[in-house]
């Protein structure tokens, strides 16, 4: 390993190191106490250096693994605002196509769900920027599809540093996308109209969350009539899908990021082949066949580099909250 001494001083200024292993998973320094304040202080000793040192459980005492610290190149700020306004046209497009030609109701789409997509992925940002861990913006996708994007994306361009902060991560964009999602839904609700049944007809597969909402806010649908859904209906229905399929615990997905920070890397593997056979039997099948390739491509999720930590209380309810959030969320994909 190179800078075998150094980097062993720097260790021994926090922990009494009891041997030097090295193994198929890589090199490693053997210790037998733990303390999340000192490795978080090794963390940013060895970051001065160009390494990272990651900590875990090992045969009844721990192990510090190090590996060197990539090089990130600057944000293109002036990408993010490109492919923002090129989503702002396409969602426009979409939502207009989908409302028949309205305009007006075609801006309200595009501002609907570019709104749950935009705070998702800031959400995201935040829960970075508090944990300092390094981020870019949130990317807007612009695709021709049904609804004029492939979804936003940010970039995490630091490793994280420990469970509590992999678990904020995850759980911060599902959370306040649907938060911004229910309200959305509520208005596009009122603003529905129901009408005799059409030879051609959208029938969007509901989640109990929708169908929740929809019992509370309609009257009782007569026999040849359908509600036609006003296109805030159709922008919040995305935004739970989105909601859905990210909090698919998976790989590196939102879900991912949850079940990695409570359980090891081996039950989140067996957890995520789960996920995918999930997917598969609600019918998205698109989602399906990407989760397998994120799988197969990225063979391990590292986890958090203090893997040792465990989460706090308070994020353990979160964690139920967000399992009864995925199940409201769940719904096959729909038939068009």
């Amino acid at each position: 390993m190179k800078d075998y001494d150094l980097i062993r001083e720097h260790i021994s200024e926090y922990f009494d190191v009891g041997g030097f292993q090295t193994t198929p998973e890589g090199s490693f320094f053997v210790i037998s106490d733990y303390n999340h304040d000192k490795f978080s202080n090794l963390i940013k000793d060895l970051d001065v250096l160009g390494y990272i040192p990651f900590m875990e459980s090992y045969a009844g005492s721990y192990r510090i693994g190090i590996a060197t610290r990539p090089e990130n190149g600057e944000s293109r700020i002036h990408m993010n605002v490109i492919l923002f306004m090129a989503t702002v046209f396409t969602t426009i497009y979409a939502g207009y196509l989908f409302a028949g030609h309205n305009l007006f109701d075609g801006v309200a789409f595009a501002i609907a769900l570019l709104g749950i997509l935009g705070i998702h992925e800031t959400a995201h940002y935040y829960a970075a920027r508090k944990h300092k861990v390094k981020s870019t913006l949130p990317y807007f996708i612009p695709a021709p599809t049904l609804i004029g994007t492939f979804g936003a994306v940010i970039n995490v361009k630091s490793p994280i540093p420990d469970r509590n902060s992999l678990f904020d991560l995850g759980f911060s964009g599902p959370l306040a996308g649907i938060i911004v999602a229910i309200p959305v839904l509520i208005i596009g609700i009122h603003l529905s109209t129901i009408v005799p049944i059409a030879s051609q007809t959208v029938a969007l597969s509901n989640p109990p969350i929708i169908t929740i909402l929809m019992y509370f806010m309609l009257p009782p649908i007569p026999a040849g009539y359908a509600l036609q859904i006003h296109p805030l209906v159709f922008a919040g229905w995305v935004g739970i899908i989105v909601t859905l399929l990210n909090l698919m615990p998976i790989a590196f997905l939102d879900g991912g990021h949850i079940v990695r920070s409570l359980f090891t890397e081996r039950i989140h593997k067996i957890i995520s082949i789960i996920g995918v056979l999930v997917t598969l039997v609600l019918q998205w099948y698109p989602m399906a066949v990407l989760m397998m390739l994120i799988l197969v491509l990225n063979k391990r999720h590292p986890g958090a580099l203090d893997d040792v930590s465990r989460l706090t209380l308070w994020r353990k309810g979160m964690a139920v909250v967000m399992l009864i959030i995925f199940i409201l969320c769940l719904t096959p994909a729909p038939i068009f």
